[in-house]
């Protein structure tokens, strides 16, 4: 009986082509747009989360405040009160698993007929552990080369490709400032921080050597920042306040008195911004689905349409012995036909914009298409097709025989 009344939905639809197509297009439209949605959504969720773990777990970053001249405030960073007896009182308190001093800088780098303006970072053994970055070719300096000044260098691999041109960076010479440095180690890719920034076009050198040989001799002692991990995420408020108390009393604040230095929590900032991604990913998915809505309606009105015009094909069924649940899953099939239908031509819709907008931005937009997005789509378009597929049957169904027979 059910398949028998799957072929006479499936005549009708067929006796109709132009009108149950143009009825699926709203849901064509509507699971498209829903699937290349939620494909935007998860790839920004993705490329925020790999960030996230590119950046490091449990991290606070301190930085000098601001400063005041003539009236002119610089705002956080512009002041110079940060050094590296701060930086090691920081690495004995309770809590702290890894402590680098750091100071940042962009310059020119040449190697032979080449050259490249890139990120330069001064710091210590600890940088790498902190930021559980990898050295994949080399080795990594110790601090024992930090304390002699050692003009070494690992650089990304952003600087491999610019300034070597497919050569081996290992052992090579670079100058920065006229100043060489052997490569002596090649840093494995980190991607973009969440800033944007290519982490990957970045040479690390020891602080002592940066300090000497790149900053001014005015500001040779200072740090730029000083990044903190803490041992764990339950350690945090402690390693905080540890900090600011410390701080507080090297740099002589008294009570009442504004610091001068600010210190950030990095996974606070972290887990905000993956919290707003999500939102934002939930957003676009909420706005796609408006169009399977209007769908559902475009279904509704032309099932009635339909309903309207077999009045009389109603009553025959009817007088020869078709009850009225028989009427109403015929037009209720008939709806849900449509609404699968449109459904599967809106996936392939969805993967290949998907793909469309991916190669289009040329790799500087991740879209991800997702199976779970994918059989969300498709239920919520199957579900929409019932609702609103049910009126129209059901009102097919509850017609007197005799008036649908009179119907003209």
């Amino acid at each position: 009986m059910f398949f028998v009344m799957m072929r006479e939905a499936l005549s009708a639809m067929k006796a109709n082509r132009l009108r149950s197509f143009l009825t699926m297009l709203g849901m064509i439209i509507g699971v498209g747009a829903v699937i290349l949605m939620l494909a935007i959504g998860n790839g920004v969720q993705k490329q925020v989360a790999d960030s996230i773990a590119s950046m490091g777990s449990n991290l606070f970053i301190v930085m000098p405040g601001a400063t005041s001249a003539n009236g002119v405030r610089t705002g956080f960073g512009g002041a110079q009160n940060l050094n590296l007896a701060d930086a090691r009182a920081i690495a004995e308190l309770s809590g702290v698993k890894y402590m680098a001093p750091m100071v940042q800088m962009n310059q020119q780098v040449v190697y032979g007929t080449n050259n490249w303006n890139t990120q330069i970072i001064g710091t210590n053994a600890d940088y790498l552990s902190l930021r559980d970055w990898q050295v994949v070719e080399g080795y990594a300096f110790d601090d024992n080369e930090m304390r002699t000044g050692a003009q070494v260098a690992l650089v990304g691999k952003q600087i491999v490709e610019n300034l070597f041109a497919g050569q081996d960076p290992i052992g090579q010479t670079i100058r920065i400032r006229n100043n060489p440095f052997e490569v002596i180690g090649v840093l494995g890719s980190k991607g973009q921080s969440l800033d944007g920034r290519d982490q990957d076009d970045t040479i690390v050198i020891p602080l002592t050597t940066a300090q000497r040989r790149l900053q001014g001799s005015r500001f040779r002692d200072t740090l730029r920042m000083i990044m903190i991990q803490a041992e764990s995420e339950t350690a945090m408020p402690r390693v905080e306040t540890g900090i600011k108390t410390l701080l507080r009393e090297r740099h002589r604040i008294g009570e009442g008195q504004d610091d001068d230095f600010t210190v950030q929590n990095l996974t606070a900032l972290a887990n905000t911004a993956a919290e707003t991604t999500a939102v934002m990913s939930m957003m676009l998915g909420a706005i796609a689905s408006i169009s399977l809505l209007v769908g559902g309606i475009g279904i509704m009105n032309i099932m009635l349409v339909s309903v309207t015009e077999r009045t009389r094909e109603i009553g025959i069924r009817m007088a020869i012995g078709a009850r009225p649940n028989d009427i109403r899953l015929q037009f209720l099939l008939e709806a849900v036909i449509i609404s699968v239908a449109g459904c599967l031509i809106g996936v392939g819709l969805g993967v290949g914009g998907a793909f469309i907008v991916a190669k289009i931005s040329a790799g500087k937009l991740l879209v991800l298409v997702t199976m779970s997005s994918i059989v969300l789509a498709f239920s919520v378009a199957t579900v929409i097709g019932i609702f609103f597929g049910f009126y129209p049957a059901n009102k097919a169904a509850q017609l007197k025989p005799i008036e649908a027979l009179r119907y003209q």
